[in-house]
């Protein structure tokens, strides 16, 4: 990772560029770096963070998506933002659905990638055997459309999260708060602009996932990325940066 962790305030995150902000929020096991190719390509012309959600820090007992999401408002108004754009992938998607329907003032627009909150298919149908490197290889591999976006540093940092017990039982009830909050019922509420990109060949949140979003969400747009994923923003990160240029230029330079 080529940016610098800023830990301010109670918070950790990354920060780059001045304009508009762009809030990117990472999934269950994913990393800042998942990240690195879009805010290669958008500090350019625009504010982007990047904030490490405290999955590993917040008491166990209220750990979900709705005290990530009140996080994620406590960050923001640290930061004196508003009316910024949320883009999540996996959980961060989630955490930024919960987080737009309490404040849909503060939120300018919305982007889902692979996004929980209806559905999501977790490690591919079972929890991982922490101690096989292989068994977690697999898994990691699974995510993605081509096996070799499984990096070797990935795969390790995956083994060694599922192999911290205290990592596993935060991972498991994030996982099973995810899954009681579903969210089918709640977004025809959010009436902001919603940029849906998903990756074709996605097995986590499958293609019918991206086409039911898509049917609930009363201002979205649904963007296709062919051999492609779960983490379209790391697996094909040309097309998902073209798809969220257009769509920045059509919300933002109205």
């Amino acid at each position: 990772m080529t940016y610098e962790v800023i830990d301010e305030g109670g918070f950790k995150y990354i920060e780059a560029g001045k304009g508009e902000t762009l809030v990117l929020l990472h999934g269950l096991m994913g990393e800042l770096s998942n990240w690195e190719p879009v805010i290669d390509h958008f500090k350019e012309n625009y504010h982007v963070l990047v904030p490490i959600l405290p999955i590993y820090e917040l008491p166990i007992l209220t750990l979900g998506v709705r005290s990530l999401s009140k996080y994620v408002h406590k960050f923001l108004k640290h930061k004196k933002l508003n009316q910024v754009v949320l883009i999540g992938n996996s959980l961060g998607g989630h955490v930024g659905l919960v987080f737009t329907l309490a404040h849909q003032e503060s939120v300018k627009a919305l982007v889902l990638t692979g996004s929980s909150g209806l559905y999501e298919n977790a490690f591919g149908g079972s929890f991982p055997k922490r101690e096989s490197y292989d068994y977690i290889r697999e898994k990691v591999e699974f995510t993605f459309y081509d096996p070799a976006t499984a990096t070797k540093s990935l795969v390790d940092e995956v083994y060694k999260t599922v192999n911290e017990r205290s990592r596993v039982i935060r991972i498991l009830a994030l996982a099973k708060s995810a899954i009681r909050h579903n969210m089918s019922k709640d977004l025809s509420r959010i009436t902001i602009p919603v940029s849906l990109i998903w990756g074709q060949q996605d097995k986590v949140t499958p293609p019918e996932v991206a086409e039911e979003f898509h049917e609930l969400l009363p201002n979205s747009e649904l963007n296709w990325v062919d051999k492609c994923g779960h983490a379209p923003m790391m697996e094909r990160p040309e097309v998902f940066n073209g798809y969220l240029e257009t769509f920045l230029n059509r919300i933002l330079l109205k």
